[in-house]
């Protein structure tokens, strides 16, 4: 039955599939991408469809079949990945941190899936479980850039409630002089979230490095400041 599930699910994003959807997707990668080229609203429409039948095989057959999409390579794939585990989060025990793991570092490779699993699936286990914010914080010394990204995108939604903020000055930290434009990116977007909270913290923590923090991560931190302290930030 889940094989089936698969194979019908493959059928679906082929028949689907649309040559200029496929081409406006990739102008927002950097590198290639495997695209069918279904839009996110239908891919999350499949998801949805597919999901009640699988839901009775239980939380490692699911996981399994997440395995088997994520080892397409397509794009679309995992994102139904991404959909199916986060569903389970009701359910995740700290065993299932290994697994989400093995996931970032192997199958990763664009940042929209590391945005997507790390935001939701990622995220919801180490709020739930943080005591893996030390894998988080492994993770920022990792040669792959997506692991680096996925350090500090796993923290936007505890970052947004205002949690675990010391920690996510120590990601920033150790990624503070990243060369890589995606990692600041990503990092200035969890202290941007951090400071919906936490402004004044945050605030101090940008003009305590700015003369040294990349403009790319500087600017994604200000976005949502008022205009006088984005001014005050971006002075030299």
């Amino acid at each position: 039955m889940a094989t089936k599930i698969i194979i019908t699910i493959r059928k679906e994003l082929e028949k689907q599939a649309d040559e200029k959807t496929k081409n406006t997707f990739q102008r927002f990668f950097k590198e290639p991408v495997n695209f069918y080229g279904v839009m996110n609203a239908e891919t999350g429409k499949i998801a949805r469809q597919y999901y009640p039948e699988i839901k009775p095989l239980g939380k490692q057959v699911i996981f399994a079949l997440c395995e088997e999409l994520w080892q397409s390579g397509y794009y679309e794939e995992a994102l139904i990945a991404c959909g199916w585990s986060y569903k389970l989060n009701k359910e995740y025990e700290p065993d299932d941190f290994a697994t989400f793991e093995r996931w970032v570092n192997i199958y990763i490779n664009n940042w929209a899936t590391c945005d997507t699993l790390c935001n939701h699936t990622v995220g919801a286990i180490v709020d739930k479980y943080p005591e893996f914010i030390e894998n988080l914080k492994q993770w920022t010394n990792a040669y792959n850039r997506w692991v680096r990204r996925a350090a500090a995108v796993t923290l936007i939604i505890p970052a947004r409630q205002g949690k675990f903020l010391a920690d996510i000055f120590e990601i920033a930290d150790t990624l503070l002089m990243d060369k890589d434009d995606l990692v600041q990116k990503g990092y200035g977007w969890m202290l941007k979230e951090a400071s919906k909270a936490h402004q004044t913290e945050v605030f101090d923590y940008i003009m305590k490095n700015k003369k040294i923090m990349p403009r790319t991560a500087l600017r994604y931190t200000i976005e949502k400041m008022p205009p006088e302290l984005k001014r005050r930030a971006m002075e030299r």
